[in-house]
């Protein structure tokens, strides 16, 4: 199976990475190249729609937090969306989802960075 990758900007350096098929230790070098030129643009949000994710492997989950930690170098975050419950079972199991946040859907997201731009704006903190 193959992977298929695409990103979109949502907002000023917010992404939506849009992923389908399985990522395993065959096709993880085409999320690795898209992670990689995403955080050569410094994004403060990258959002991973895994709604078309059917496996992820050892090697998908290396990419994720070599992003993750990528982006929080630069007070960035890492946030997914609509997980599939075998991928979900994979973050469950290694104890990575309590640390990370989850939307239900698209529309849960825009409501979240909505909100966030206008605390920005409005000089309020920013939340988790």
């Amino acid at each position: 199976m193959t992977l298929l990758v695409s990103s979109r900007q949502k907002a000023l350096g917010a992404y939506v990475v849009h992923l389908t098929g399985e990522i395993n230790g065959q096709t993880y070098p085409v999320m690795e190249n898209k992670m990689d030129q995403l955080l050569a643009e410094k994004p403060t949000l990258i959002v991973l729609d895994m709604a078309e994710v059917s496996y992820l492997s050892s090697a998908g989950i290396r990419v994720i937090l070599k992003t993750k930690k990528a982006l929080a170098s630069n007070a960035g975050k890492l946030v997914f969306m609509n997980l599939q419950p075998q991928v979900k079972k994979v973050f469950e199991i290694i104890n990575a989802l309590p640390s990370m946040r989850v939307f239900k859907d698209l529309r849960e997201m825009d409501a979240y960075l909505d909100r966030m731009q206008r605390r920005v704006s409005g000089g309020a903190e920013e939340e988790d």
